[in-house]
């Protein structure tokens, strides 16, 4: 279920201090990348994602593409950084209220 406006919010207020613990480079969102976005995910549930593209558009593309693959919502894009959220099935930490 995507998340509402409110739940977008609260989710960037959160991401605010978190730093970058994935990394999307020339390979795109290969199955390493995919595989390590998951198990962050599963971590913390709220991640960032720094994005080494071209441009703007592949930059974001990418952002979709992992956040689909990871089966993740896709909080924001700024600059180069990217913030997803998964709710975790047990004990979430993570409450966007």
């Amino acid at each position: 279920m995507p998340l509402t406006a409110r739940q977008r919010q609260r989710a960037r207020a959160l991401a605010h201090h978190l730093a970058p613990t994935v990394t999307i480079g020339r390979g795109g969102a290969s199955a390493l990348v995919v595989a390590k976005a998951e198990e962050e995910l599963d971590h913390h549930e709220l991640i960032k994602v720094k994005i080494f593209a071209d441009d703007r558009t592949s930059l974001l593309a990418l952002a979709d593409e992992l956040a689909a693959k990871a089966e993740a919502d896709l909080v924001q894009v700024i600059g180069k950084i990217a913030v997803m959220y998964r709710r975790r099935a047990k004990e979430p930490e993570v409450d966007l209220g």
